[in-house]
């Protein structure tokens, strides 16, 4: 789950680390009258959507005056939002953070995120800050330092105000920034965060440092001991058939291509989707119905998929364990019955009562193709879309 740049600074603010003070708003007169109880006479317009590059697309100004105030904000708000990271559709901006401004004299980079290889999390630093990590990584992948922490040992203070020295921290900021680091970790692991990163971080012309942004992603799997975090979900962000799916228990992600995908487990969604791919086709979802669907599930799975008009065809490739075959041979009959299916459909089933339920795809009236492989199923698919 992803949260707005102000709510990842929520979050920060509560395990100590300094942010500039803002205020979250939802029209241009809010946005004015926040410039107003902020004070002072220089502040910044960020639209909030869930991508970063908002500056690079126009979605970051600096306001000197009310009147230029109230121009950006007219102008950011509502707009489609196009970044590096939105793709060329964009995203519309439904709210903006107007901040206070910051006296910066260098801007740097610290993210968190899990190192699955030592697993631990690592604490990433760069000088590079206002940088895309990646190109900083790919460019000068010595200006990246990196602290890994013993979960059971916490931050070395040493060694964070050693990389903070490295790094370009002054060293009568060197504490306050082994503070910072200190604080987003804290943050991170409090959150259950899959990422953390602050870009830039910046040091100020008086020494002080203070996270200018802020992006967190928050393991969904740890919702549930996150309440405070789940109420910051906003479902404009979000795809509307993944938010449906999430009602039904299915996993589901939308892509690109034009062949949904229906599929019992995680690993085989993947190996589906690489496989069609091999065959010249496109996916246009990743879908995994778990392992314990029924045939409401399945039926929801179908309507969902051809919500997508870009779908011109469906596979379902099923490894039947604890999910009968059988059963799900029920489901996609009576789904494809219930929607009218309109365009091709294959079928890839095996495993426990694999016998039973393609005897069910077989008499039924469902117009359909069989397969008994993967490589089958995924060239046969391919072939019916390009028909």
């Amino acid at each position: 789950m992803n949260v707005h740049e102000y709510q990842g600074k929520e979050i920060l603010r509560k395990y100590g680390v300094t942010t500039p003070r803002g205020i979250a708003c939802f029209s241009v007169d809010e946005a004015v009258a926040a410039a107003a109880e902020l004070g002072g006479s220089v502040w910044v317009v960020k639209a909030q959507i869930h991508a970063g590059g908002r500056g690079k697309g126009g979605g970051v100004k600096v306001a000197t005056s009310p009147e230029q105030l109230r121009e950006y904000a007219d102008a950011i708000l509502g707009m489609q939002l196009v970044t590096p990271q939105t793709g060329p559709e964009g995203k519309k901006v439904n709210r903006l953070y107007i901040e206070e401004g910051a006296d910066i004299a260098d801007e740097l980079y610290i993210g968190a995120l899990v190192d699955r290889e030592t697993q631990k999390v690592v604490l990433m630093c760069s000088s590079e800050g206002g940088m895309d990590i990646e190109e900083v990584a790919e460019a000068t992948p010595e200006k990246i330092l990196k602290i890994y922490v013993d979960p059971t040992e916490g931050l070395n203070r040493d060694e964070a105000k050693d990389v903070c020295s490295k790094i370009g921290i002054p060293a009568v900021a060197v504490d306050e920034g082994a503070d910072f680091l200190e604080g987003l970790y804290q943050a991170f692991v409090g959150s259950d965060a899959s990422l953390a990163e602050i870009n830039p971080l910046v040091v100020t012309g008086d020494n002080r440092v203070i996270a200018l942004d802020a992006k967190f992603n928050i393991d969904s799997n740890a919702l549930y001991r996150q309440p405070e975090i789940v109420a910051f979900r906003d479902l404009t962000e979000e795809d509307a058939n993944e938010i449906e799916a999430s009602k039904w228990g299915l996993s589901y992600i939308s892509l690109d291509g034009n062949i949904g995908c229906l599929v019992n487990g995680a690993g085989l969604a993947m190996a589906t989707m690489d496989i069609i791919q091999l065959y010249g086709g496109e996916p246009a979802n990743f879908l995994d119905v778990g392992g314990g669907a029924n045939k409401e599930q399945v039926t929801e799975a179908f309507k969902i998929m051809l919500a997508n008009p870009k779908v011109e065809g469906i596979l379902v490739n099923i490894f039947g364990g604890i999910m009968q075959c059988d059963v799900i041979a029920q489901g996609i009959v009576a789904a494809a019955q219930e929607v009218g299916l309109s365009v091709p459909l294959v079928v890839r089933l095996e495993g426990t009562n694999v016998e039973k339920g393609r005897a069910i795809l077989d008499e039924s009236d469902v117009k359909l193709q069989t397969a008994t492989t993967m490589a089958d199923a995924a060239e046969k698919i391919a072939a019916a879309v390009k028909a």
